[in-house]
């Protein structure tokens, strides 16, 4: 992308942490987020790329910005907490919080295991609170700037909403991040804090798995309007736009991002 089109850094002299940006969507806003100016926590269990490549954090420096590698596991609430206090001790203050990381085990209701129930609840919805909460308690100790002393963006799934065929616990994590944007952003409005969410349609990352199951894209041809599947520069640049100033007088939405998925 052409340096001319950040020629307006839209999070200069932010600290943002994106969990889950070693690979795919996470991956891409977090790269977005440092070629607009953000000193960049990559938080992930691994620095591998599941879709090939050099590391988030390597290509982010290849290409001028600022970023570091946290090792976290979001389920692990103390790991969340020493995420966010590394990020605090570096840098100052964290003015943006991404909650990206997630896991998959697709099974339909009868063969699901409770173990890999409670693993995705774990990483998928508990490690999206406790890195909420964690973000919030910081965001509460600081002083306001461009009219929050934070800003939280979710990520959650058109699945919150509707069926994710054989896929119960995906979609019953991503309608919990749904309810907790809501709740965090009217709870914490009046203290100057912004939480809200993004929805992604049928994305292709490049990784491989169920994600190419023929079944799979053929319902999500069917099911999307627009000419083409999404990618994650497109979720990216929504997750850009929430985590702005731009955007200070919207908290509390489930921002869809599903080429018109959900309006079919």
């Amino acid at each position: 992308m052409p340096d001319a089109a950040f020629t307006e850094r839209r999070l200069a002299g932010q600290t943002c942490i994106v969990t889950g940006a070693a690979s795919g969507i996470g991956r891409a806003i977090a790269r977005l987020f440092a070629r607009h100016g953000a000193q960049v926590v990559v938080a992930d269990v691994s620095e591998t790329v599941l879709e090939g490549g050099a590391p988030t954090v390597a290509t982010i420096l290849e290409d001028g910005g600022q970023a570091i590698f946290r090792h976290t596991d979001v389920s692990d609430e103390a790991a969340v907490r020493a995420l966010v206090d590394t990020t605090v001790e570096r840098f100052g203050r964290l003015d943006v919080m991404v909650n990206n990381a997630c896991i998959r085990h697709a099974r339909r209701l009868t063969e699901m295991d409770r173990g890999d129930w409670d693993r995705m609840m774990a990483v998928n919805l508990t490690g999206v609170f406790l890195c909420c909460r964690e973000a919030a308690r910081q965001m509460l100790t600081q002083e306001i700037r461009d009219e929050a002393r934070g800003r939280i963006v979710n990520l959650s799934s058109q699945h919150g909403m509707i069926a994710a065929p054989e896929d119960i616990a995906y979609g019953v994590s991503k309608a919990g991040i749904a309810y907790l944007t809501q709740q965090i952003a009217a709870d914490y409005a009046a203290d100057h804090i912004i939480c809200n969410a993004v929805a992604p349609g049928k994305i292709v990352t490049g990784q491989g798995g169920r994600l190419l199951d023929e079944a799979v894209l053929d319902r999500a041809r069917r099911r999307t309007p627009w000419p083409r599947f999404g990618r994650p520069d497109d979720v990216a640049n929504a997750a850009l736009f929430l985590a702005s100033a731009e955007a200070s007088y919207i908290t509390g939405i489930n921002l869809m991002v599903d080429g018109g998925w959900m309006a079919a």
